[in-house]
């Protein structure tokens, strides 16, 4: 039987291998994977680091972060929100943020963006237009 695109098993088909990364966290911002239409990265802050900041906007596109270890602060539009493992924030496009490690162990994100909001080096890419659609 046809194994699903969506299964991956151990070892993974080349055809799928573009589609599939076993992330593992290391200091810093990283994109994991990529392609024309989304984006997905990871994030680990030190304690007591912030990223962002009081004049920081995300232009390239919506930014979905879901917390997988670690505690911090996000403030979005001078609202605080806590977060913790398993949260899950939305940082719409546009919107002023800064989130910080506000615990004693590192704070691990994994970021999904919509559309992509970072070249492959991590660098944040200039604000898209939208398509018209007639």
């Amino acid at each position: 039987a046809r194994q699903s695109p969506t299964f991956f098993p151990t070892r993974c088909p080349m055809r799928y291998q573009r589609h599939l990364r076993h992330l593992r966290f290391s200091p810093g911002f990283h994109i994991a994977i990529s392609n024309t239409r989304s984006q997905a990265a990871m994030m680990t802050l030190a304690p007591g680091k912030s990223e962002g900041g009081p004049r920081n906007r995300h232009t390239g596109g919506d930014r979905w972060l879901f917390v997988v270890a670690g505690t911090g602060v996000a403030r979005v539009k001078r609202k605080k929100y806590v977060l913790r493992s398993g949260s899950l924030f939305l940082i719409e496009k546009g919107t002023l943020y800064e989130m910080k490690n506000t615990g004693t162990t590192p704070l691990q994100t994994r970021n999904l963006y919509q559309p992509p909001a970072n070249r492959s080096d991590g660098t944040k890419r200039p604000a898209g237009k939208a398509k018209r659609t007639e």
